[in-house]
């Protein structure tokens, strides 16, 4: 029987913040993964408002003590990776609102963490970051969601794009305004892990 053991690091969406059933997409898909024959174990190391360099200055510290056996067991290790939108939000400059994180610095970050990670062995599943209320905050979404894509693409990362389809949907989309115009609730939060679930159950295969 195969011992997966999955760490999931990122951002409020991966803690899933919002929902009222304490799921998220991640606890979704981990059920779903369960109802289909493949129990795992999911470690949620989601924090509100966590950026790609919070993510990239704390994996080392949180993911080694959760996937590796003392003595070497026979797991099977992997990790799931969901940010980008703390990057996209607006930060008070010198010359007026800009990102916390700027684009190229938040693919970078990327970049470098799948980077560590492969080095390590541990295939990672990317979800893509969703749309939000505000159009023009989805606006970078969408520039970071793109510079993203190439990064995974690069490196032969799954990446699972959400926000094209999130943002059309009237779940996500009356779920977000009437919350606090970032995160959805339960319904939302069933939405997004449908959309990923085709490319989750294919990088479980």
């Amino acid at each position: 029987m195969r011992d997966v053991r999955i760490g999931a690091i990122g951002d409020s969406f991966v803690a899933g913040v919002g929902d009222p059933e304490h799921l998220g997409w991640v606890g979704r898909l981990a059920a779903a993964s369960h109802r289909d024959g493949l129990p795992l174990t999911l470690y949620n190391l989601g924090i509100r408002r966590d950026t790609t360099r919070d993510v990239l200055s704390r994996w080392r510290r949180e993911l080694p003590l959760r996937l590796r056996v003392p003595g070497g067991g026979p797991i099977e290790a992997r990790v799931v990776v969901g940010v980008g939108v703390n990057d996209t939000t607006a930060s008070p400059g010198t010359h007026g609102p800009s990102s916390r994180v700027g684009p190229a610095a938040s693919a970078a970050h990327l970049e470098m963490l799948l980077g560590e990670l492969s080095d390590l062995g541990w295939p990672v599943f990317v979800a893509g970051p969703p749309p939000v209320a505000d159009p023009e905050q989805t606006a970078r979404i969408a520039d970071l969601d793109a510079r993203f894509a190439g990064v995974c693409a690069g490196l032969g990362v799954t990446y699972a794009p959400v926000l094209g389809a999130l943002a059309e949907d009237p779940v996500w989309t009356a779920e977000v305004a009437a919350g606090d115009g970032a995160h959805p609730g339960a319904g939302g939060y069933a939405r997004l892990a449908e959309i990923v679930t085709g490319a989750w159950r294919e990088w479980l295969r």
